[in-house]
């Protein structure tokens, strides 16, 4: 992660913040990774994994709650950002040649190509799968004078290990992400908290997880899963 990239992130959050949105927000992806320092503090954590990614996403839980109404693409444009367009359906990308921004809502009902409007922000969303994984916990962060809402590292680093099955080039790296984050928490004294998180989740994610866990070799990991008391 080059340190200009990780300012303009800084800087769109605080943009965010002022503009009153940050709190209807919750940071999803690998960008997650450098705010979760507080929390492992004290205990070796994966800060050292390079962040490779452009991308910084942005989940809308409940699109219809957002208040106020701010144009994101006019908020950023004066810091490079330009407004483009994915594939036909016309998903709307906040791009800049060191991060791109997009916005995600939890899939609900049928797949769809079509994206999710938020006229209150000027942008749309994109419908995934699995994301209520990664909204049903969360943790407030401190960066600065304001607070950050990302999934909670155990929510987090189960999505990794559920979604590498359906992204082949970025298989490896989730899954070695969620494994880090994973053994991190179980050095905080945090596997009652992996196990309690795990079994509250769709029976056959579970066993997605546990597939893929067994295929790496994570005997550390499974062994979590063993007792479910």
């Amino acid at each position: 992660m080059e340190k200009k990239q990780y300012e303009l992130c800084l800087e769109v959050l605080r943009r965010f913040h002022k503009a009153g949105i940050l709190d209807d927000l919750i940071l999803v992806g690998s960008w997650c990774i450098p705010f979760y320092k507080n929390y492992f503090s004290g205990v070796t954590y994966i800060d050292h994994i390079a962040i490779r990614t452009r991308g910084l996403d942005f989940l809308i839980n409940y699109p219809s709650k957002i208040k106020r109404e701010v144009d994101i693409p006019s908020l950023l444009k004066d810091l490079g950002f330009v407004t483009s367009f994915k594939n036909m359906e016309g998903y709307i990308k906040i791009d800049h040649p060191d991060l791109f921004i997009e916005f995600l809502v939890p899939e609900k009902g049928k797949e769809t190509d079509k994206p999710h409007p938020i006229p209150k922000l000027g942008v749309n969303a994109t419908a995934l799968r699995y994301l209520n994984l990664l909204s049903d916990k969360t943790i407030r962060e401190k960066v600065e004078d304001f607070y950050l809402t990302v999934p909670h590292p155990v929510n987090f680093a189960l999505h990794k290990l559920l979604i590498s099955g359906r992204r082949r080039q970025k298989a490896q790296k989730d899954q070695s992400t969620a494994i880090e984050i994973l053994k991190a928490l179980i050095k905080k004294s945090e596997s009652d908290l992996i196990r309690d998180v795990f079994y509250t989740i769709h029976k056959k994610w579970q066993t997605n997880i546990i597939r893929t866990l067994e295929a790496m070799k994570e005997k550390e990991i499974l062994a979590v899963f063993e007792n479910k008391e």
